[in-house]
């Protein structure tokens, strides 16, 4: 049975437990978990990390821990009674693993490392704590460890500040708010601004001198030298050096390591350098023999220095190398280091050796302890300390010293009867009163033990030599009396014995006989002349002699003999035992001399400070036993002596003697009678002050005050000790009358002089000092009192001198922080003075830093949840003086500029915030009792109204981010509770005094604008927290939105009809309110939507505001990131119940359908801006959302906005065609006016025309990029009639220059032709804008069919690729998954008639094919009834599915979704007939090219003509006459009686062109390929044998048309019947279909010799699949590059084979060459040779319709009248005639004309053609209107691109290389003979045929000649039916509605056409 637990609450996993068993809880080791039941062995309970979800688990997987339960029952809460430490380690720890984590994903190595050890740190410090053995010390010090690195890790990881007190963390709830800003302010100035360390130190390490020839051991003596001063500043560090130059005690680290302590901030400058000298141990010189001299000297070597500016960069100076110099002249060596700091270069010079000094140097910061802890391996290993030479900045008491500093300075010897000067050495002793020396008290500095004797070095041959060498002397005190120092002096001889030999001696004292030590400073010592063998073992003997000149000892007064000889020293004592003050001697020794006490105490202002302090209780207590003595004779003096001494303490440098006198005080003091002498004095200088002049003095006294009322109190204690408390009453009298005195000084004002007001501001100053004295003595309300009346008497006049304002204010300050006012019986007293003072300043505005922290002090004394009546009574007297005055300081200091430098900015921030803390404080304190007398004070409703304004107002600017730092969470959550809880009371105050007929609008709207950024607030965002964040948060405040938003809510409700006042004002503000996730906040929200629907239909009947502004904000706020696709369900659901029974539902659903669906597109254009590159989706997002906002919403600043969004994304693409047209739309919504235009985003204010130009011109600039120069022309023309109609003739010159250079870029650079695919998006998982859609891409240079499906599949990466064509079904639909349908389709061009007309450049033509199409195309073969397996043509049919867009490609994007499909079956006769067509064609187009030399080399032909003769001979066109003509097949088809005729029509023209191509290549063919045209022409009688063919007369009628020349001449106008404009096709290279022929027949038979050269001279060879290479099915491979496994599909992916190899870089264009693009490329027409002169008057006469196929020796009539039905001829009866009521539309591309044809419209279904259609009209004749187009030099005429490829039979059906398409299929609809003059001519298409035409040779070529035609001028060409000539089209612009004969061809179905023009307003 499961028990409650009553102790087992809370645990931690100490192994992994999978939860298998039912109702298991899965647990991770290490997860808490709170234990709710318990049941044999088994707990139930949940993980702390998720507790909504229970479970049971073992009990032995759990470690229980002590816990305390908050709470008991459903909703208890357990909290681990374990050390806070702890608790917040763990709690951080976990929080901290899932952002490491992170880290390494987001490839933050470093930061993940660093923060990896500081979690392994932490965790060893708490198993530290855990353990529990550590001491107090140690546990403080392991926690501070603890909490830095924990900070450290926040600051890091962006988390929040954590307010701490002693290392623990600290409850906002348990201390007041403004000591939690208090610790929050110090922890985060702590973290940005470090304190600046006023002790440095210096770490040296020596490592070695690097030298060349060293050979002997070395000296060297660091020290600091100030270059300022020209003194050294430290003691010396001394060490020695081995011969190799390695410290000669490497084991000792103390040897070769120094710490130079204590250096001040002021001494880290550049001027302060590191000395290094280098002495030697060797030789008297550097290169004497070794055998030379046994003795040993010391020698100069060299020096270093080093400025410790150098240093202050931070880093460790390792390995730093010195370098080492020596003096020119060695008398200079004790200057060396001065004259290599000024640099002067001529004195010194690098040492011969070119020594260096290796070292590490490091500056390290703090003060000594601080050092240790931090470096505290330094210490554990050894290092030597270097002092400062004399006491420290700051001397500390109890410091033991007593060092005698000497520095030899210099000697002045005589020759002594030598020929040159003297090696003179000293040597120093120290000797004690018996003539001992002392032992090892001579120290040369740190690194070395003191030594009993000093040797110095020796300079050579120098009688004035100069050493300053700095010694100390520690020499203990009770040594130091009696003793002396001696200096010997001995020559050194550099002869071979090396000799010393004494020649004399000095000594000085180190104390005289009155006890006074040897004065600092330089003594010139007498040097006494000795022999060598002098025995100075006895002192007595000397001593008696004089040491020093000008001194002489006892009655010895005989003047010493002159003497030469003199020898320096220097002094310096620093002791704290010995003086060598007299006067102080004097003092202490007083009673010996009675008589000199007024002196002494005189003189005591005269002596150091450092004597004082050093001698201080002595000084103290003889100063209170001469009181003692006679107070009435010395009392002043002495209190004058005591008031130097005190105010002595208060210097910086002593003020650490201040605890030596509090413990002299209680401790030491005796005098139980001077008080009554302190306080009577005392009161005669503060009686004196307002008298007397000169206040210096005075105001000594006053700042001494605290000192003086210690002993005042201290000696009336000693005196009520031993009296038993006599004389009390008078002693009160006494301090009462001398605090009325100081009343009666400070209530004086100033008059004129300031001397006073500086007296009253000394006083002040220390007075608080005194309260804690006084309460020593007496009652809490007595001193309270006494205060009160004392700062009472203040004069409160403000102009006074303002320093004294402000030291009034810091003594109240003072007061607050004082132990009195701590008790609440004294505050309570004490507060209305503050409060007082305080209102006084802050109504000034003046002094406000102080103003904050007194106000801060007297909060901070007030805890949270102080109920006690004195609490609430002093919150009744801060409400009633400072709230108002609080809110308007706040108000004051926020809307001033912040300063710029940052420390003031530091000020005022902090100023700020503290005054906003005290203000919390406040409004945390007070109870409904407060508010409620709060809101009664106020008399008048406009009172109230300004105070409810002002106190909105502030709460707005607490809210505001930059109020408090970004990681103070804690601080703000506090900051909102109270806010809330406050407007909770005063939202009261609101319904009842402002509503109905007292409504105020403007108090209103400042609630609900407060109200709305409270739950914007970030830090309330609880979704953004971590879980165990958001689960305190939620623990401690609740959701505080949740709460202000149904504030909101019910406010609202109360507003009634003054709603209306806030629609639409407030829509965007509730509307931001509810894109919060939050599910209660925006249920509660919502509904106001519908409230202000209704409110605003009632009021105008519609709610077009409403929707406007919901529509305004929607688009900011969700691009802001804000809402999601919840949101918007709930949005429509919640509204839409809400409408259900208003009487406007039907216009309400209609504005909710439409947010939602604004919605969708901006959550998908969010979405979609997420990523991080440009790709389709984030184009086609925002084409969707541009589309909206114009066509249903009608917003057109956002559309404009948008626009300029999808522009910017276009051209990081480098999309400049679709950012040209993107920008197109914004021009087309301006007009050429001088309409202002305001400024909009980044445009400027002009007008309406320097706009517009400006858009031109930057549209130009993009379509020039993109290689749109049509496009492009277009706009130049158009800006330049308007420069011209300014006569801006400037412009309109650069303009044509510029429309000039397009027109060459369209003839010289080389466009790529882009492939297109067609893209299914299915599924519901697609954004809104893409879901269950088809679109056509354009897609990018060179891109084929697998790199972009590949492009897509990157896009959407979740995608399944489709591998099938078939339309999917419902279920795909319907899906949760994302589906794409990938396959490429052909384009369409609407226009043919310049891809028809002949001699237009490829150039030129390619912009036609792939530009302004809205249609487009892709076939699938299938097989229809049985397949016959011999031939398979018989069932061959072709499903043709045509693709309509909404707009045409290219266009503002690289997708447009396809509006309408249309799906028809083609039969195989149709499909025969397409496929011959095509292969004709491409026959025609390389026979043109070889005659016309465009082609390099023939063999592309040589190919196409083997491939077609070779396939028709193995059975490839005899498989169509086995299918299609035999009986079986006309009988059971009769309707396609005429499509039968056509098929043998085809393939008896397709004989003819062979005929005439291969006596082309005959023409042209080279040597070496003779036998394969041989062998061509052998098969091609095969061929024409098994068609049935003999002769072509036989079939034919013969033509009377001869060749003269030897080759068959066609007019330049002819245009064979197939390329009729209703029988042409666009031919796609690559198209998604092939249908190829049984292999039997279809391969294309190259094993002969012939079909070898073939393959050896074009150098390749095709399989028998490229052979019949047709459109490949997108049923077979849609997705898939790879070959299909059907037999009948091959596939369309791009064949190397495809390429030849053997074309010329002229041909390689698109994709290495045009065989490679995904359509045909429609070459130009056959380039006929030139006219004859004989034959230019018939070309002039019949025009472009005439036919062009006769004999020059006929007539005229007689060449017009003889039609045959060839398919050759132009006149064959293959155009159509336009019918306005024809179904599909088709734009065909035309063949050159001199006039523009139309584009006849075509059925889809198949009709019989009529069999007379194929003659032309008898006599027609054709106006010849030269278009300016065709008129291009032989120069300019562009080489259509050589395609190979797979050049097989005619069955081979949507060949690679056709100029146009032509199928029979559409070609015979409805066909009637039409005459030429349909195409131009007035004759129209119904008149007569006639059928007696004779026939023309079957392949005529008229030659022209090179001369062109002049065209006439437009003014007198002979009018035409038909349109001007070609121009570029427009961009953008609509498929024409109308056939340029009249006809108006069928749309495919409604097309959305530009709406009516509007003028933009922006």
């Amino acid at each position: 049975m499961w028990i409650p637990t009553e102790h087992e609450k809370y645990g931690v996993v100490i192994a992994s437990f999978r939860g298998t068993v039912p109702y298991g809880l899965s647990l991770e080791i290490g997860d808490t978990v709170q234990i709710l039941e318990k049941c044999d062995g088994w707990y139930r309970g949940f993980a702390l990390k998720n507790p909504n979800v229970k479970g049971i688990f073992p009990s032995s997987y759990v470690h229980l821990k002590n816990a305390c339960v908050k709470n008991k029952g459903q909703f208890e809460m357990v909290i681990p009674t374990e050390d806070s430490v702890i608790t917040e380690m763990t709690s951080t720890l976990r929080d901290w693993g899932t952002m490491w984590k992170q880290l390494y994903v987001r490839n933050e190595g470093d930061l993940f490392h660093r923060l990896w050890h500081i979690m392994n740190e932490i965790l060893d410090l708490r198993r530290q704590v855990l353990v529990g053995h550590l001491t107090h010390d140690r546990m403080k010090d392991v926690k501070r460890h603890i909490t830095a690195r924990l900070d450290w890790g926040n600051e890091q990881l962006g988390l929040d500040l954590v307010p701490r007190k002693e290392y623990a963390m600290v409850d906002p709830e348990d201390i007041s708010i403004t000591e939690l800003y208090r610790l929050m302010e110090y922890r985060h100035r702590k973290k940005d601004t470090p304190v600046q360390a006023s002790s440095h130190h210096l770490f040296v390490q020596m490592k070695s001198l690097m030298c060349s020839n060293l050979g002997e051991e070395l000296e060297v003596i660091f020290s600091l030298y100030d270059s300022k001063e020209n003194r050294p500043i430290s003691e010396r560090f001394f060490l020695r050096l081995n011969r190799n130059g390695l410290p000669k005690a490497p084991d000792k680290p103390e040897r070769h390591c120094s710490l130079f302590l204590d250096l001040g901030s002021s001494e880290l400058r550049k001027d302060i350098y590191i000395t290094v000298h280098i002495i030697r141990i060797g030789r008297m010189g550097a290169g004497e023999k070794k055998n030379a001299c046994s003795v040993q000297y010391r020698r100069p070597f060299g020096c270093a220095v080093l400025s410790i500016a150098d240093l202050l960069t931070g880093e460790t100076k390792d390995d730093l190398v010195l370098k080492v110099y020596m003096c020119n002249t060695e008398s200079e060596w004790n200057q060396i280091h001065e004259n290599i700091i000024k640099k002067l270069n001529a004195r010194y010079n690098l040492t011969g050796s070119n020594a260096g000094l290796a070292v590490s140097l490091q500056l390290l910061h703090g003060d000594i302890e601080q050092i240790r802890r931090e470096y505290s391996s330094v210490f554990s290993h050894g290092v030597s300390i270097t002092r400062k030479l004399g006491f420290s900045n700051i001397i500390m008491p109890g410091e033991m010293r007593n060092d005698l500093y000497i520095t030899i300075e210099r000697g002045e010897f005589e020759k002594g009867g030598k020929s040159v000067a003297r090696n003179v050495e000293v040597t120093m002793f120290i000797v004690d009163s018996g003539g001992q020396t002392l032992k090892d008290f001579i120290s040369f500095g740190s690194g070395e033990p003191p030594a009993s004797e000093y040797h110095s070095f020796v300079l050579y041959h120098n009688n004035s030599p100069r050493w300053s060498e700095l010694l100390k002397l520690p020499i203990p005190v009770d040594k130091f009396r009696g003793a002396h120092i001696r200096f010997e002096f001995r020559h050194c001889s550099t002869k071979e014995k090396g000799e010393k030999k004494l020649f004399g001696f000095s000594f000085v004292p180190l104390m005289q006989e009155d006890g006074r030590t040897l004065p600092d400073g330089t003594h010139e010592l007498i040097v006494h002349k000795c022999e060598e063998n002098t025995n100075l073992q006895d002192p007595t003997r000397y001593l008696k002699l004089p040491f020093s000149k000008g001194i002489f000892l006892g009655n010895n007064n005989q003047t010493m003999k002159a003497t030469k000889e003199s020898f320096w020293i220097t002094s310096f004592l620093c002791s704290t035992k010995l003086t060598q003050n007299g006067d102080m001697l004097d003092l202490l020794k007083w009673r010996t001399h009675p008589d000199k006490i007024t002196g002494c105490l005189s003189k005591l202002k005269e002596i150091d400070g450092s004597e004082i302090v050093k001698f201080l209780q002595d000084t103290l207590d003889t100063l209170f036993g001469i009181l003692d003595e006679n107070s009435q004779k010395y009392g002043s003096k002495v209190f004058d002596s005591l008031v130097h001494i005190i105010n002595l303490l208060q210097d910086s440098k002593f003020h650490h003697f201040k605890p030596v006198m509090d413990t002299y005080i209680e401790s030491h003091f005796a005098g139980a009678l001077a008080y009554r002498d302190l306080i009577k004095v005392l009161k005669w200088y503060v009686d004196r002050i307002t008298e007397a002049e000169r206040q210096e003095h005075i105001q000594e006294v006053l700042k001494a005050q605290e000192y003086i009322f210690k002993y005042i109190v201290q000696s009336r204690r000693l005196f009520s000790l031993a009296t038993g408390g006599q004389n009390e009453e008078e002693f009160r009298c006494c301090i009462q009358e001398l605090l009325m005195s100081v009343r009666f000084f400070l209530s004086q004002e100033s008059k004129g002089s300031g001397a006073l007001s500086q007296s009253q501001a000394v006083f002040l100053s220390s007075f608080p000092a005194v309260y804690s004295e006084l309460l020593k003595l007496f009652d809490v309300r007595e001193v309270a009192n006494l205060v009160q009346d004392t700062l009472g008497s203040l004069p409160t006049i403000m102009h006074v001198d303002d320093s004294l304002q402000a030291i009034k204010l810091q003594c109240i300050g003072k007061t607050v922080e004082s132990q009195l006012y701590t008790n609440p019986d004294s505050r309570y007293i004490l507060l209305p003075v503050v409060l007082h003072h305080l209102h006084i300043h802050l109504q000034e505005q003046k002094d406000l830093i102080m103003c904050a922290r007194i106000l801060s002090n007297v909060f901070c004394l007030i805890k949270k949840n102080s109920s006690e009546k004195s609490v609430l009574e002093e919150i009744d007297v801060i409400v009633a003086s400072l709230l108002d005055i609080l809110l308007r300081t706040i108000l004051e200091i926020t809307s001033r500029p912040q300063p710029s430098s940052s420390t003031m900015r530091l000020q005022f921030q902090d100023v700020t915030g503290e005054f906003v803390a005290c203000l919390l404080s406040l409004l945390r304190q007070m109870t409904d009792r407060h508010y409620q007398q709060l809101l009664d004070s106020f008399s008048t409703k406009e009172e109230l109204r300004d105070f409810l304004l002002q106190i909105f107002t502030v709460f707005r600017i607490l809210i505001r981010p930059e109020m408090f730092p970004k990681d103070w969470t804690v601080m703000r959550l506090v900051a909102n509770n109270v806010i809330i809880t406050t407007v909770l009371y005063l939202s009261d105050a609101l319904r009842k005094n402002f509503l109905n007929e007292n409504f105020d609008y403007k108090i209103w709207d400042s609630y609900f604008y407060l109200a709305v950024i409270f739950i914007n607030q970030l830090c309330l965002q609880l979704e953004m927290f971590t879980p165990s964040k958001k689960k305190k948060v939620l623990e401690k405040y609740g959701d505080m939105r949740v709460t202000m938003g149904c504030e909101i809510f019910s406010m609202w409700q109360n507003l009634g009809e003054h709603k209306l006042h806030f629609i639409p004002a407030l829509i965007g503000p509730f509307l931001e309110v509810t894109l919060i996730p939050q599910p209660d906040l925006r249920n509660v929200m919502i509904p106001i939507f519908h409230d202000m629907m209704d409110w605003e239909q009632r009021r105008s009947g519609n709610f077009k505001q409403v929707e406007a502004k919901l529509i305004d904000k929607l688009d900011s706020l969700m691009s802001e990131g804000k809402g999601d696709e919840t949101y918007r369900e709930l949005f429509n659901s919640i509204l839409l119940k809400k409408i259900e029974r208003e009487t406007w539902r039907e216009s309400g659903v209609s504005l909710i359908a439409t947010v939602t669906r604004l919605m969708e597109r901006l959550l998908d254009y969010r979405d979609c801006m997420k990523m991080g590159e440009v790709d389709g989706k984030k184009i086609g997002c925002t084409v969707s959302l541009l589309n909206f906002y114009k066509t249903e919403l009608n917003k057109e600043e956002m559309y404009i906005r948008y626009i300029h969004k999808l522009y910017d994304l276009h051209l990081k693409a480098q999309n400049f065609t679709e950012a040209a047209y993107t920008l197109l739309l914004y021009d087309e919504l301006l007009e050429w006016s001088d309409r202002p235009l305001r400024e909009f985003l980044t445009y400027p204010m002009q007008t309406e025309w320097q706009r517009k130009e400006h858009l031109h011109l930057t549209i130009i600039q993009n379509f020039d990029r993109g290689k749109c120069w049509e496009n492009g022309i277009i706009l130049c023309r158009k800006i330049a009639e308007q420069y011209e109609s300014y006569y801006d003739y400037r412009n309109l010159s650069k303009m044509r220059m510029m429309e000039a250079s397009l027109y060459d870029k369209i003839m010289d650079q080389q466009r790529l032709e882009p492939e297109f695919f067609r893209v299914g998006f299915y599924g519901k998982k697609f954004p809104f804008f893409l879901r269950n859609k088809e679109f056509v891409c354009r897609g990018h240079d060179y891109e084929r069919l697998e790199a972009f499906q590949q492009r897509m599949l990157n896009e959407f990466p979740h995608a399944i690729a489709m591998q099938h064509a078939n339309q999917p079904d419902e279920t795909i639909f319907q899906a949760e998954a994302q589906y794409l349908q990938i396959y490429a389709v052909t384009p369409i061009p609407e226009s043919q008639e310049v891809l028809q007309r002949e001699g237009v450049p490829d150039n030129i033509k390619s912009f036609y094919k792939v530009n302004h199409i809205w249609k487009f195309r892709y076939d699938r073969p299938f097989h229809k009834g049985t397949k016959d397996k011999e031939n398979e043509f018989k069932s061959l049919w072709v499903e043709r599915t045509s693709l309509y867009l909404v707009q045409s490609l290219p266009g503002i994007s690289r997708w447009f979704e396809v509006e309408k499909r249309e799906v028809v079956e083609m039969s195989p006769l149709e499909n025969a007939i397409e496929v011959l067509e095509n292969k004709n064609q491409q026959l025609k187009t390389l026979i043109s090219q070889c005659q016309t030399r465009q082609m390099q080399n023939i063999n592309p032909l040589t190919m196409c003509l083997n491939g077609v003769i070779d396939a028709a001979v193995n059975g490839g066109v005899s498989r169509y006459q086995e299918a299609f003509f035999v009986k079986e097949y006309i009988l059971s088809h009769p309707e396609d009686g005429e499509k039968i005729a056509r098929l043998r029509e085809l393939m008896l023209e397709q004989a003819q062109i062979l005929e005439f191509g291969l006596a082309v290549h005959e023409k042209f063919v080279p040597q070496d390929m003779r036998p394969l045209h041989k062998k061509l022409v052998d098969q091609f009688f095969v061929m024409k044998s098994s068609l049935g063919i003999q002769e072509f007369s036989a079939c034919i009628q013969a033509s009377p048309v001869h060749f003269p020349n030897g080759s068959p001449r066609v007019c330049r106008s002819s245009v064979p019947a197939s390329m009729s404009p209703d029988g042409t096709r666009v031919i796609p290279r690559r198209s998604p279909l092939s249908y190829p022929a049984v292999n039997r027949y279809s391969s294309s038979s190259l094993s002969s010799q012939a079909s070898a050269e073939v393959s050896n001279i074009t150098g390749q060879s095709e399989s028998s699949d490229e052979v019949f290479n047709m459109q490949p099915s997108p049923s077979t491979s849609s997705l898939s590059s790879t070959h299909s496994a059907s037999p009948n599909v091959t596939s369309s992916a791009p064949s190397s084979a495809r390429a030849s190899p053997l074309l010329s870089d002229k041909h390689k264009h698109s994709r290495e060459n045009s065989c490679l693009s995904p359509r045909e490329r429609p070459c130009s027409a056959i380039y006929p040779t030139a006219v004859e002169p004989s034959q230019r008057m018939l070309l002039n006469h019949i025009g472009d319709g005439a036919l062009p196929r006769s004999d020059p020796n006929l007539s005229a009539p007689e060449k017009a009248v003889n039609p045959t039905p060839s398919s050759w001829s132009l006149d064959s009866g293959k155009e159509a005639k336009n019918m306005s009521d024809s179904g599909k539309l088709i734009s065909p591309p035309v063949p050159p004309r001199p006039t523009q044809t139309a584009s006849p419209a075509r059925h889809t279904t198949s009709v019989s053609p009529s069999p007379a259609g194929r003659s032309p009209l008898k006599g027609s004749a054709q106006s010849f209107t030269p278009s300016p187009v065709e008129y291009h030099s032989p120069g300019l005429t562009s080489n259509s691109p050589v395609l190979s490829g797979s050049y097989s039979s005619g069955i081979s059906s949507l060949s690679r290389c056709s100029t146009s398409e032509t199928s029979g299929f559409e070609n015979q609809v409805n066909e009637q003979s039409v005459s030429l003059s349909s195409f131009g001519g007035p004759g129209g298409p119904e008149e007569p045929v006639c059928k007696e035409s004779k026939t023309p040779p079957p392949y005529s070529v008229y030659e022209r000649t090179l001369r062109r035609p002049v065209p006439l001028p437009h003014s007198l060409s002979i009018p035409a039916t038909s349109e001007p000539p070609a121009l570029p089209p427009k961009p953008l612009a609509a498929r024409p509605g109308h056939l340029e004969n009249g006809t108006r061809r069928t749309e495919p179905g409604p097309r959305p056409r530009p709406l009516p023009r509007k003028v933009s307003q922006l």
